[in-house]
């Protein structure tokens, strides 16, 4: 398999590379070496850079804060699509089907009887002790039994080619808009690489999500009125809220746009007078989303939202309280959890995960922080995250500190070797270290969007692909 033009100095030996590896399929050769080699470097390079000032012109850029500052950045995008088999795929969509089926019969356990935590599958003190579980939600039952109705899941694929999954994202997972508007931009920049190519389309998905919305929308309702409630402007997400009430032809409101009455009904105000609203795709944090239960100082909520959910008034999505689901610490258990309600064997495999609440576990990470990358269970972003193979010892130190001081807060996964994708850089084609977020959205099933968002390590031999953190993005080919 020789390869010419564009391909001529790419070395896939750093790392499992998808395109060029053990699962190479003659679909993705056909459409990656003859059509990629017809191409040369400037060129590509060339409408690479009107691609992204194309991103920051739509206004499709996220926000970092340094301290009291705050810039826009266009999300970097790599123009080499990574193409992911129908198999594969086949195999990925039931995995995270499974999941999600598991995320939502644990969570309504956990607000209801409680049986996984009685028969010590899950110990007790790590969810009823979680920052995220809502002794408000006890008891509330919800259309479905859906908790979480958008999920992303964070996988990788390891040296043998098998996804394994890092993270469930169960509160307000980000980042499908990027997913759209990349396969919008290869189809107007890039329309030879994509000319005839059994891509499977992902422009359906704000129809899509509109419709499991309104599947769980309170029973006796026949026209559910549905909004996306965003934080505001000021947000870095907020690109993403426009763009999500634009697909699913929603209302963008703020907090302060609804009320709810003596009655627990939720109203939007609109220059015509007040409007019922019955689902909430909310993009705001539990803490502030009503300020009669929660942060009582929050102006970005609602009074009595929650009154109004535990009245069967209104469905809001994702519910509070799922962001026990995602904790680092309970991801742990995700084997067990799925086995526990579904009497089924996990399709998709965790990252073997070290709990530094456990004695033993806590000694070994301790003793092997040069090898291990350490994570704090409750944030995100990439954040705080020490990655051994690449620190320094005072680094591994602060962070043996930080473990000692608060040892709940803490997991470590042993150094996985993230498969890598052609990403196009200033030294040429090169392999970068990529991961997977597929979106799924769940009403009375769930449907998973084709592709999903691959984020790319853009920095040399880095495996933090967050966008927080520098990383980039590429267009997710599933082939049909």
């Amino acid at each position: 398999m020789a390869a010419s033009g564009l391909f001529d100095t790419y070395d896939a030996s750093p790392a499992f590379c998808e395109v060029l590896g053990r699962r190479y399929d003659p679909e993705i050769q056909r459409l990656f070496f003859k059509r990629l080699n017809k191409q040369t470097r400037s060129n590509l390079t060339r409408r690479k850079k009107r691609a992204e000032e194309e991103l920051y012109n739509l206004g499709i850029t996220f926000t970092v804060y340094f301290g009291d500052d705050t810039v826009d950045r266009v999300l970097p995008f790599d123009v080499i699509p990574r193409p992911i088999t129908a198999e594969d795929w086949s195999d990925l969509e039931k995995g995270v089907k499974q999941r999600i089926a598991a995320l939502n019969a644990f969570l309504h356990d956990i607000y209801h009887d409680q049986n996984i935590l009685k028969d010590g599958v899950v110990p007790e003190d790590l969810v009823t002790g979680n920052q995220y579980f809502l002794d408000e939600m006890k008891g509330v039952d919800l259309p479905h039994r859906n908790y979480v109705h958008i999920c992303g899941t964070d996988m990788i694929r390891d040296v043998d080619g098998s996804f394994l999954v890092l993270e469930d994202n169960c509160r307000a997972p980000s980042g499908v808009s990027y997913v759209i508007e990349n396969r919008h931009l290869m189809q107007r920049s890039f329309p030879d690489l994509m000319e005839n190519a059994k891509v499977r389309p992902v422009s359906d998905y704000g129809l899509r999500l509109r419709e499991k919305l309104t599947e769980c929308a309170p029973v006796d309702v026949d026209d559910p009125k549905i909004v996306l409630m965003t934080p505001g402007m000021f947000n870095s997400a907020y690109f993403e809220h426009v763009f999500l009430a634009r697909e699913m032809g929603v209302p963008l409101v703020e907090g302060r746009d609804l009320f709810v009455d003596k009655d627990d009904q939720v109203f939007m105000n609109t220059v015509s007078g007040p409007e019922p609203v019955h689902v909430i795709y909310r993009r705001i944090d539990d803490a502030f989303l009503d300020p009669e239960v929660f942060r009582k100082e929050s102006m970005l909520g609602t009074p009595g939202l929650m009154r109004a959910m535990k009245a069967g008034k209104v469905m809001i999505a994702n519910a509070p309280g799922t962001g026990v689901a995602d904790d680092k610490a309970v991801y742990a258990y995700m084997p067990e959890i799925v086995r526990y309600y579904l009497k089924e064997e996990p399709i998709l495999k965790n990252v073997h995960t070290y709990l530094c609440r456990r004695k033993e576990d806590r000694k070994y990470v301790l003793d092997n922080l040069a090898d291990l990358v350490v994570k704090p269970v409750g944030e995100s972003g990439g954040y705080g995250i020490v990655v051994g193979p690449k620190s320094t010892k005072a680094e591994r130190d602060e962070v043996a500190k930080a473990i000692r001081r608060d040892p709940n807060n803490y997991i470590a996964q042993p150094m996985i070797t993230l498969s890598a994708s052609p990403t196009l850089t200033s030294e040429g084609v090169a392999p970068r270290h990529v991961d997977l977020r597929p979106f799924a959205v769940t009403g009375k099933d769930t449907w998973i969007l084709p592709g999903g968002l691959t984020r790319v390590a853009m920095k040399k031999g880095s495996i933090i692909v967050n966008s927080s953190q520098g990383g980039g993005s590429k267009d997710t080919w599933v082939l049909s």
